[in-house]
């Protein structure tokens, strides 16, 4: 495996998809990008071409689109609308009291008294 070199993604998700080499990690690891996503690969989830496309090492995307002669899709962020805001009242509310608890009266005890 060489960068440029022109493969075919054969799983994941990009499975079928067009990708050039554009790093080399070591024999098992690779960096891919083009119609598919810019990642790191296993070698063994590629199939190669007999197609090389002259780029240099971590070349951008934009250059390797240009190299195998796609459109570049890129992300468009959300225009930012306004969040619809809710009004208030501006009487402050006084906080709800509490209720007074109903305390039983407590019986009186008669005391008897002995006198001697």
């Amino acid at each position: 495996m060489q960068i440029g070199r022109v493969c075919v993604k054969l799983a994941g998700r990009d499975a079928g998809k067009r990708c050039v080499i554009v790093n080399v990690y070591d024999a098992n690891f690779v960096m891919i990008d083009g119609e598919t996503r810019r990642r790191r690969c296993n070698v063994r989830h590629l199939e190669p071409l007999s197609e090389v496309v002259d780029i240099s090492q971590d070349a951008s995307s934009a250059e390797v689109a240009k190299a195998l002669g796609i459109n570049l899709v890129t992300k468009t962020q959300k225009q930012k609308s306004e969040k619809p805001t809710t009004k208030r009242s501006k009487t402050k509310k006084s906080p709800t009291p509490m209720p007074e608890a109903k305390v039983k009266p407590m019986k009186e005890k008669k005391i008897k008294t002995t006198t001697k």
